[in-house]
């Protein structure tokens, strides 16, 4: 591992040149990719630093204790040795993790797809829930969220909600979200305080660029037609909802949010590359696609990642047995204390098989 590292910081000052450089900021896709290698380069080259660091101040404290004979300088280097030790395990646990191929997706912007599974009303309701969180965490983040398409039902939910989330890192923070979200509550409509359980599917697909999905004119096919919602202007009475279909893989996708049947043709095609994007890199990584099968499902309720019970205020993260009692905080949007322990988790994992 660490031969990788040891010409670090002179590939980090030869980055930082390169970004004072008129012809590398004169080009923006140049500059982005520099600044990207930067940022990773100048992590490793501090992690390195301080993983030098206390391996010579270990080393120093050794021969400390071999030539001291005052029993308090001894027992203080003594101190120093086992905090050193600590310190040493956890920047080479960092160090290895930094070093980890870097998921390619990992800081692209994302379309967030969530539908309504088992529950009927009720999981309309808990799909519109999980939206709002979403949309709430983003906020925190900086993040820009604009809805795509949407298939509302009268009482405030969503059957199914489209959206693109753009900022920085968006996919690394979100991509853990995929699968079957439970939710256990009694229903606004429940007379008799029962409660009941629902299911919402949720899928986090990294954005396409037009360049890495390269899409024929003759594989689509467009359908318009009049859209269907509570009304309005140009709603209901022009054909602006948009169905296209993509011929070779019978993927469809339709649009009606826009009342401009252009904007909803632009939308619906931004979400078809995503989805082909998706389908490309699953059928490249047989193993990652059986894994997000078993974690998307059918949104039946026995299959699920995660399990929010109101009545306890409790979340279970079912794949890492993580069980907070502070639903309330994590519906309002503060998702990092779910996100950085699964996080974590997948790290590890990865690390092990690069053992």
């Amino acid at each position: 591992m660490f031969e990788q590292l040891d010409n670090i910081a002179e590939r980090r000052r030869l980055l930082e040149a390169q970004l004072s450089d008129p012809a590398v900021i004169g080009d923006a896709a140049r500059y982005r990719a520099t600044a990207k290698e930067h940022a990773h380069v100048a992590r490793l080259d501090e992690l390195y630093s301080a993983y030098r660091k206390a391996q010579q101040d270990l080393e120093d404290n050794r021969l400390l204790l071999q030539e001291e004979t005052d029993a308090e300088m001894i027992e203080l280097a003594k101190a120093d040795i086992a905090s050193l030790k600590e310190q040493l395990v956890q920047l080479e646990q960092d160090l290895r993790i930094a070093l980890l191929p870097k998921d390619p997706n990992d800081d692209k912007n994302i379309l967030l797809e969530i539908r309504a599974g088992t529950g009927g009303n009720e999981a309309a309701l808990f799909a519109s829930d999980l939206f709002r969180m979403y949309n709430r965490y983003a906020e925190e983040k900086g993040w820009r969220v604009e809805i795509l398409s949407s298939n509302p039902i009268g009482i405030g939910g969503f059957k199914e909600i489209i959206a693109l989330i753009s900022g920085d890192h968006v996919y690394s923070r979100l991509k853990y979200e995929s699968g079957v979200h439970r939710v256990q509550r009694v229903p606004e409509t429940e007379a008799q305080g029962r409660i009941h359980t629902s299911a919402v599917t949720v899928a986090v697909l990294p954005e396409a660029e037009e360049v890495e999905v390269d899409i024929a004119p003759n594989e689509l096919k467009f359908d318009v037609f009049r859209s269907s919602g509570p009304g309005g202007q140009s709603v209901n009475t022009t054909d602006s909802a948009v169905r296209v279909t993509h011929l070779p893989t019978g993927l469809v996708v339709i649009c009606q949010d826009e009342k401009s049947q252009h904007k909803n043709k632009a939308k619906a095609l931004q979400v078809l590359r995503a989805r082909l994007l998706d389908k490309m890199q699953q059928e490249q990584q047989a193993e990652m696609s059986a894994a997000r099968k078993s974690q998307v499902g059918s949104g039946d309720r026995s299959e699920r990642i995660r399990t929010y019970n109101f009545p306890q205020n409790r979340l279970t993260e079912h794949r890492i047995n993580l069980t907070v009692y502070q639903l309330d905080s994590v519906m309002l949007g503060k998702l990092d204390e779910i996100i950085n322990p699964l996080a974590v988790h997948y790290q590890t994992e990865a690390l092990k098989v690069a053992q």
